[in-house]
């Protein structure tokens, strides 16, 4: 079982393995064809990084900005769809990682949208520097001022549609969850935009950088098992099993990408692993006498 949950989130999550070669994070960013996925919610992300497009008829969101070099690709993906960056009124960053905060400083500058982040990560984004919380080393990133601070529970508003920001915290001190209801056929489902909750080479025992860590990932567990779900989103594709369920739309299953047990059967699986792991270095901490 703990060989099993491992691969699994070794490979829809490949900053286990640290930041990534070049060969990698080319192979991540190649490009994709842009679809919608419900409503009025689409991808417009890469190969191996989601970003998510939410339109509205009085300005748009876009979460996540991939890397640096995702930029162009994500304004390439949102025009193809007949959508323009200039419309994006908010930059919303589910965590302060280099492959999902790196493309945002050059896609505000494109948009002039204003960039909400927690507080908890503010000040990685600004300071370009991803802090690690195990033994690799910090990652940089262009810098980006946070035009909005957002606390659990806040919400975000364009247009009628409204995303709730649910602190996460573990993965980074302010992984922020979004939720937001989405409408399609007359019926209503709720989405889910997760942060993460993979260890990542983070150091859950003794770590004085982030002390609180295990149980801010525990509390986040919690919080998240309690969340109504319909659709699963994430900040990986493997995490939703994304070209899955085009394979299904491909088909003809319109609705592939709703499922009401997913989130749970996710969440479960990945507290597994977390647990795992957190006894691996428990056992792996040196005795004192």
């Amino acid at each position: 079982m703990r060989i099993a949950l491992c691969l699994f989130l070794l490979v829809a999550n490949p900053q286990l393995r640290g930041q990534s070669s070049p060969e990698e994070r080319a192979r991540w960013n190649a490009p994709i064809k842009p679809f919608r996925i419900i409503g009025n919610i689409y991808y417009v992300g890469v190969t191996g990084i989601s970003s998510f497009l939410i339109t509205t008829g009085d300005g748009d969101i876009l979460i996540d900005g991939g890397f640096p070099e995702t930029a162009p690709l994500i304004e390439k993906s949102i025009s193809s769809l007949g959508f323009h960056l200039r419309d994006v009124k908010y930059l919303l960053n589910s965590h302060a990682h280099y492959d999902h905060c790196g493309g945002l400083v050059e896609l505000k500058r494109r948009s002039g949208a204003t960039v909400v982040s927690s507080k908890q990560d503010a000040p990685v984004l600004l300071a370009g520097r991803q802090t690690s919380f195990g033994p690799s080393k910090d990652v940089f990133f262009p810098a980006v001022k946070v035009d909005r601070v957002i606390g659990d529970k806040e919400t975000v508003q364009v247009g009628g549609i409204t995303l709730t920001a649910h602190l996460t915290p573990g993965h980074t001190k302010g992984c922020t969850t979004w939720t937001m209801p989405v409408t399609q056929a007359g019926k209503t489902y709720q989405v889910v935009f997760y942060c993460s909750t993979t260890v990542a080479g983070n150091s859950l025992v003794d770590n004085p950088k982030y002390p609180q860590i295990v149980s801010d990932y525990e509390r986040s567990f919690a919080e998240l098992r309690q969340l109504p779900c319909d659709v699963f989103l994430a900040p990986h594709p493997g995490f939703f099993h994304r070209d899955d369920k085009l394979a299904e739309v491909a088909k003809g299953r319109l609705d592939a990408f709703v499922d009401p047990t997913e989130l749970r059967r996710y969440v479960d699986q990945s507290e597994r692993a977390f647990h795992e792991e957190l006894e691996q270095q428990r056992s792996a901490r040196p005795r004192t006498r």
